[in-house]
């Protein structure tokens, strides 16, 4: 494997705060987690001497070399020369993530006529992209395409490939099983084994919101505490409070596109009436502006946007969030909605929470769903996140 150049940290996307491990942990599990924050420290602060990677993470520098040592041998790691300058005596030779040396395969299931896929670096810079017609497939049936596809996405790429992650509609448990998603006929479908088994490499599913809330906070930048708000088919939400990921008792934390907003609404898939996916939806919001002039539809949007507001006033406060995201067609999302949205908020929630509160466009964009799923990879075989 040939060596690669660590790419400059001023020259990369933002790779945000992370889901940093801090301190040290039991001696059986010590080795495994003194690894983590090595590889957490070096992927978010970029090239960094041993003695700093040292000071940085609590570790003796024996310990720090020779985990450094470890990571140079499975080439993970790359010494980068000398820094001068910085202090009487010799230069401190400088270590950094070889963020191009393997790669990721990632896959966005959210639409449900397309199925999205990449080939991306440890960095979250995609290398390979690919997109497959779903045809209406379900149940098993789109499982095989899924396997086909992610066989041809891994025959794609150009580095050793350390496994593959997959943001999946509907309720995921832990463990990548499908508990449900009505909408591809998957109910207690074990996708992460299954997968894994097949393509014979290590394969990470969560839901399609929680993916992207993971993108968003690792490559994105978002704030520790931020719930990412996923506009499509339907409406999803994934939730991340002081650098974790909100599971919830029954995995199902973030169905917000299920909660009742409006009395005796549209008729929603869910069998009831006045989801917020009957107002808030892309279909919902296309319908409401169709054969509008433009004020007549920033009007529409802003009552939708009022709507969201209230629904997610009770969860910004709940859990006092810094940021909410929205992910989803900017010309529906990022005007009318997102104003009457944040002034709603404001009104409904005390100062302390809702004077600072940001309620802004996903910065990753399309490929949120896709760097989650990154993520998923990079968190369960390196321990970063």
């Amino acid at each position: 494997m040939s060596a690669t150049t660590t790419t400059p940290r001023e020259s990369r996307r933002a790779l945000g705060a992370g889901l940093r491990a801090t301190a040290k942990v039991l001696p059986e599990h010590a080795r495994a987690h003194n690894r983590a924050l090595l590889l957490q420290h070096l992927f978010h602060a970029g090239p960094t001497s041993r003695a700093d990677l040292a000071r940085a993470t609590a570790l003796t520098r024996v310990t720090v070399s020779d985990l450094v040592s470890v990571l140079l041998a499975e080439g993970l790691v790359e010494e980068l020369g000398v820094r001068p300058g910085r202090r009487v005596g010799k230069p401190a030779t400088l270590v950094g993530m070889r963020t191009d040396a393997y790669q990721v395969v990632a896959v966005d299931l959210s639409d449900e006529a397309v199925v999205r896929g990449a080939v991306l670096t440890l960095a979250g810079e995609v290398v390979v992209r690919r997109s497959l017609a779903v045809d209406e497939r379900s149940g098993d049936d789109l499982v095989d395409l899924l396997t086909r596809f992610a066989r041809r996405l891994l025959s794609a790429a150009t580095r050793p490939v350390i496994g593959v992650g997959v943001g999946s509609p509907g309720v995921v448990d832990p463990w990548g099983r499908v508990v449900e998603a009505p909408n591809r006929a998957w109910s207690d479908l074990p996708l992460a084994a299954l997968l894994s088994e097949r393509l014979g490499l290590p394969v990470q599913v969560a839901n399609d919101a929680d993916t992207a809330a993971l993108g968003e906070y690792t490559y994105g930048g978002a704030a520790g505490s931020m719930l990412v708000l996923t506009v499509g088919q339907g409406v999803g939400a994934g939730i991340v409070v002081d650098g974790a990921r909100v599971h919830g008792a029954g995995d199902a934390a973030g169905e917000l596109g299920h909660v009742t907003v409006v009395d005796d609404g549209e008729p929603c898939a869910c069998g009831r009436r006045g989801c917020l996916e009957t107002v808030l939806s892309a279909p919902a919001l296309r319908r409401a502006v169709a054969g509008l002039d433009a004020a007549e539809a920033d009007a529409a949007l802003a009552a939708a946007g009022r709507v969201l507001g209230a629904a997610l006033a009770p969860v910004v406060s709940a859990l006092n969030l810094a940021e909410v995201l929205l992910c989803g067609p900017p010309e529906l999302l990022d005007g009318a909605l997102r104003r009457a949205a944040t002034d709603t908020l404001r009104e409904r929630t005390m100062p302390a929470v809702g004077a600072g509160l940001r309620l802004r466009m996903a910065a990753l964009g399309g490929d949120v769903v896709l760097a989650g799923a990154a993520v998923l990879v990079l968190a369960a075989q390196l321990g970063i996140s």
